[in-house]
């Protein structure tokens, strides 16, 4: 037994339970022992409270079991969701995520990745806008959305697929003149394949679409005076608009309602990204959905990985479409 005041170790676990210290390890480890064994070692680890030491553990293994999980900020509810959903399959793996906020700064990106080699993380999981971004060869990394070259996979969802889908269901749904858009980085990203497969698909459907596309911090209003200059004895000139995520859909149903145009009666309005209300509830508009959860768990299997044999340099996730009450039913 540990002495008053110490902390059991696993001889006492394999004491407690009456088997060996190598049977213990195997347990605590998830390789598989007999059935009567395992129930052994866990009901030994639960009477003593024992607790694995996680430092003693890296420095056997030469690891921290820590991943930097770098993101633009944890005010969009969808780098929220992404942070959620990879930390919670972290801890299955038994590891612990360093969250990294970047405000979408460039120079604060080079030094959060910086931070993390520094830190020896085992890994970096990340989503950046800097164009010259360098990450050391020597630390496993996964980007999401954006290829960043080298031995770094880039995890996505289909958006191509995506935006050829959103067409497809506004068309199916009645519409007849379709409009795209977008506010964005103008860096190359998966993003903009949105409006490639938008544009595909309103062509192969021979529909006509106008795009409307602006960089990151041009006032919204744009977009409105856009809609207006469109806006002919009170009717508008699109029936259906696709924007790009779902936060510029929300803010688009507001102008068009300002302009006493009905949503989704007059004009209908398909999102991306899937968001919900307090994370679970109704979406808030019709949109296509990015399957974050799987994106997070292939992102975690892709940065735990030991090598990086015939891992593809893009992996796209099938998306899908929900109703969200600013399209017809």
């Amino acid at each position: 037994m540990a002495k008053p005041g110490e902390a059991p170790t696993m001889k006492d676990v394999a004491r407690e339970a009456g088997v060996s210290l190598g049977t213990v390890s195997k347990v605590i480890n998830g390789i598989p022992v007999g059935e009567s064994y395992r129930k052994k070692v866990e009901a030994a680890i639960k009477q003593l409270d024992y607790h694995i030491n996680a430092y003693a553990k890296g420095l056997k293994n030469n690891r921290t079991y820590t991943i930097a999980v770098i993101l633009p900020n944890m005010i969009n509810p969808f780098f929220g969701i992404m942070a959620h959903y990879i930390n919670r399959a972290l801890v299955r793996h038994g590891y612990r995520m360093l969250l990294c906020d970047t405000d979408y700064d460039y120079a604060k990106e080079q030094e959060m990745v910086q931070m993390a080699e520094q830190n020896k993380v085992d890994g970096i999981i990340a989503l950046t806008y800097n164009p010259d971004l360098k990450i050391s060869q020597n630390v496993r990394s996964v980007s999401i959305d954006r290829c960043l070259g080298g031995n770094t996979p880039c995890v996505a969802s289909d958006n191509y697929a995506g935006g050829r889908l959103a067409a497809q269901k506004l068309v199916e749904n009645g519409c007849r003149n379709l409009a795209f858009l977008r506010i964005g980085s103008a860096l190359a990203s998966e993003t903009n394949k949105r409006k490639d497969g938008f544009v595909a698909a309103c062509e192969a459907m021979q529909i006509p679409c106008v795009c409307k596309v602006l960089l990151d911090g041009t006032p919204i209003e744009e977009f409105e005076q856009f809609l207006r200059d469109n806006l002919t004895d009170g009717r508008l000139a699109f029936d259906g608009i696709f924007c790009v995520t779902d936060k510029l859909a929300v803010e688009t149903v507001k102008m068009l309602r300002r302009m006493g145009q009905r949503v989704p009666e007059d004009v209908q309005v398909i999102g991306y990204d899937g968001l919900r209300t307090f994370g679970d509830g109704d979406y808030y508009c019709s949109t296509i959905v990015q399957p974050a959860e799987a994106m997070a768990e292939t992102c975690v299997r892709l940065v735990l990985e030991e090598t990086d044999t015939n891992t593809p340099s893009l992996l796209c996730l099938p998306v899908s479409y929900a109703f969200g009450g600013t399209t017809k039913a």
